[in-house]
């Protein structure tokens, strides 16, 4: 069993300004964990984490893959979080790499057709719209959980990138929660954009129903 990251070095102040890690969190990192002799024999160079938050997530894809020569690349909205991210990574040996910026889009030219694996574990909570657009634009905690229409106003935003960014043989794992329509998310990938996915893991948290999607190419590009 892989160790979860130490956060010890998180304070309280840390985490009234940066999404604690939770269950979504911990079923992406048993998901992984559940991928970890693919992803290693995979031996990816470059895995980008969209909405790093604490780093919890691409410091245990570090654990994951071990030694590595891998690039761990973790983009944020929120500049405490690429803080908190930065930290992370130190606490736990793993070099992450931060950058604060919202989604992808700034490093797509950089990017293209290069990501190996790509991890995003949105704000999935269905709320108003403009809750979600006042949430991006403070740039603060509530960016990380609302999501706006169906909660899935700022994840169709990244899923517009996602082809862009994957490699030949490029990994994407997405949080989604039942109500977000995995089904029309999986078929809209597929006709779209040609990757196909598979549930890697679900599970019931309390009043939520979570689920890590893998999306990968039908045939290289």
């Amino acid at each position: 069993m892989i160790p979860t990251p130490d956060l010890s070095h998180l304070t309280r102040h840390d985490l009234e300004q940066v999404y604690d890690p939770a269950e979504d969190t911990f079923l992406l990192l048993d998901a992984l964990e559940q991928e970890a002799e693919a992803l290693r024999k995979e031996r990816p160079l470059i895995c980008l984490e969209v909405g790093s938050g604490s780093g919890c997530v691409s410091a245990f894809l570090g654990k994951v893959l071990g030694q590595s020569s891998s690039l761990y690349l973790c983009t944020d909205i929120n500049k405490h979080a690429t803080n908190c991210t930065l930290a992370t990574g130190k606490q736990n040996k793993i070099p992450l790499d931060p950058v604060t910026c919202s989604l992808a889009r700034p490093l797509l030219s950089r990017l293209r057709h290069a990501v190996d694996v790509l991890l995003f574990n949105p704000p999935y909570v269905p709320t108003d719209t403009d809750e979600a657009s006042s949430a991006q634009g403070s740039a603060g905690i509530a960016g990380s959980w609302a999501g706006g229409a169906d909660g899935m106003e700022i994840t169709n935003r990244l899923l517009q990138d996602v082809e862009c960014l994957l490699s030949p043989r490029g990994r994407f794992y997405l949080v989604a929660l039942k109500q977000n329509n995995v089904p029309n998310i999986r078929s809209r990938m597929l006709e779209d954009f040609g990757l196909t996915s598979q549930i890697v893991i679900e599970r019931r948290a309390g009043r939520e129903y979570l689920i890590i999607i893998r999306f990968a190419r039908t045939t290289p590009s």
